[in-house]
């Protein structure tokens, strides 16, 4: 098979090509294989991180895809309105739970004000009085106290000394010497 090519045209001139050379990649091991190995370790990051980059962005194409199918759909007006009365209702119940938690919480912090105000008034009473405050609260541990110390004490175990007698004395002995 001949490898020249000849095109005539009708009354032009006759154009010749040249032979076509060896069509193999030669070419491509003497520029390519130059870049890979000075920036190989370059190039393999950068390909994962945009296969990476392509992941996530498909899966966020599905999933906004899912999502807008699900809010384009057609919902029942019935549906919806009954959806949000039990909202509203579970809102309204929340809320009274978290006002009578409020009441309660105002109503103990009341009682603590009293008492406090009780005691202040007992304390500014007991100081008129010549008395201390103080020994009135004594006297309160005092029986405390004696209701606690009712319980029958434990009588010390008899305990075995860390060192016998023996070694006392010769060490005693030792001392003198």
């Amino acid at each position: 098979m001949d490898d020249d090519v000849t095109i005539e045209d009708e009354g032009g001139p006759e154009i010749q090509k040249t032979p076509l050379g060896n069509q193999d990649l030669s070419f491509l091991q003497q520029t390519v294989g130059p870049l890979v190995a000075e920036y190989g370790w370059y190039l393999l990051f950068m390909c994962v991180g945009v296969y990476l980059v392509v992941q996530h962005l498909s899966k966020r194409r599905v999933s906004q895809g899912q999502s807008s199918s699900a809010s384009g759909a057609v919902q029942d007006p019935n549906a919806v309105v009954r959806r949000q009365e039990a909202l509203e209702a579970s809102r309204r119940r929340m809320q009274e739970e978290l006002d009578a938690k409020a009441a309660l919480f105002r109503l103990k912090q009341q009682q603590l004000e009293e008492e406090k105000r009780q005691q202040k008034i007992e304390m500014y009473d007991s100081m008129k009085e010549g008395r201390s405050y103080r020994g009135k609260s004594k006297t309160a541990q005092n029986t405390e106290e004696a209701s606690t110390s009712t319980t029958v004490l434990k009588p010390k175990t008899d305990k075995k000394p860390l060192r016998s007698s023996g070694m006392l004395t010769y060490l005693m002995m030792r001392a003198v010497l």
